[in-house]
């Protein structure tokens, strides 16, 4: 017996794909918000957790509604973080260069976040 296909299964694909493109450019400005309160000297574990957390959505969920390169750098500076984050002390140059390719990523992030390679 064939297998009924749910009607309305699309349409609501499409629609979460849309909320998921539409809030791509509000999750870029969090990431710069938290980029540019960050001090590399003395690194606020709470904004360290925000960062973590919101890289962690992205790597979660992007590929799922099509943005997969978006979620595969997501999830690399995830995992870096996750790096640092297990180090009692991390030298403020590490950091530098941690925020380095977060940077670079909201940059690429903001211009085209569906697009299928990153520099």
């Amino acid at each position: 017996m064939a297998t009924l296909i749910d009607q309305d299964f699309f349409a609501r694909l499409n629609a979460l794909n849309d909320k998921f493109a539409s809030s791509v450019p509000s999750t870029m400005a969090r990431l710069h918000d938290a980029r540019m309160r960050f001090d590399v000297a003395a690194p606020d574990n709470g904004l360290v957790g925000e960062l973590h957390q919101i890289l962690h959505t992205i790597a979660g969920s992007a590929a799922t509604f099509g943005f997969r390169v978006l979620g595969q750098q997501a999830r690399q500076l995830e995992q870096r973080l996750r790096v640092l984050m297990a180090f009692d002390a991390v030298a403020p140059q590490d950091w530098e260069n941690w925020m380095a390719g977060l940077d670079e990523y909201v940059a690429w992030a903001e211009m085209n976040p569906k697009a299928d390679q990153y520099p």
